[in-house]
């Protein structure tokens, strides 16, 4: 018989032998952060979450959270639908134009006419019209062009069934955003509550 040969086997080559290492640059010293107390600055966090916002945030978050739960009826829910942005600055273009005087201004004109020993005439000028209860009488008289409603009146009740009203007696409406942007044209303070709705009354 004739004799085989034994082959030896080599032992396999490890896995790190077979990479190749990456070679580190001597000049860069590896300097690795210790966040452990007296070391590095610690990095900065999001603690929105635990931080104790005022109370009527939380109010704000919480009814927006349930209006986002609950079936919203479509009455409150309209006040949601506001005109876009571009529509929104024509109106306020618009209602710059009828913008009742102020206090410092009737004050002037009535100086004026005063010492020019004249009567105040009977014709009105064409102005704004604003407050809830003047509105409404208005637009039962049919004697609005334009009525703009604002988003945020807080209670809604006071204006919820005001558009109703409006599509009654055909009379074009559209809901804003800002009734302190409202009350800016009528000459109220910049963060009023007073102006919930205005309107353009017939020319």
């Amino acid at each position: 018989m004739p004799k085989v040969k034994k082959v030896k086997k080599s032992a396999p080559v490890p896995l790190n032998a077979s990479k190749s290492k990456k070679l580190s640059n001597p000049l860069i010293e590896k300097r690795p952060k210790n966040f452990s107390i007296g070391g590095d600055i610690q990095p900065k966090r999001d603690l929105r979450r635990f931080v104790r916002w005022p109370k009527y945030i939380r109010l704000q978050r919480q009814r927006r959270t349930l209006y986002q739960r609950l079936k919203v009826p479509p009455s409150i829910n309209q006040f949601t639908m506001t005109v876009d942005k571009s529509l929104a600055t024509n109106i306020f273009k618009l209602l710059k134009k009828y913008q009742p005087e102020s206090s410092a201004e009737k004050k002037e004109r009535l100086r004026n006419m005063a010492a020019a020993g004249k009567t105040e005439s009977t014709k009105k000028p064409m102005v704004v019209k604003y407050g809830l209860n003047h509105v409404t009488g208005l637009i039962e008289k049919k004697k609005a062009q334009l009525v703009i409603i604002a988003h945020d009146v807080d209670p809604i009740e006071l204006v919820v069934w005001l558009p109703a009203l409006c599509r009654k007696m055909n009379i074009p409406y559209c809901i804003v955003k800002g009734k302190s942007r409202l009350g800016r044209v009528v000459h109220k303070k910049e963060k009023s509550t007073d102006c919930d709705s205005a309107l353009i009354p017939l020319l």
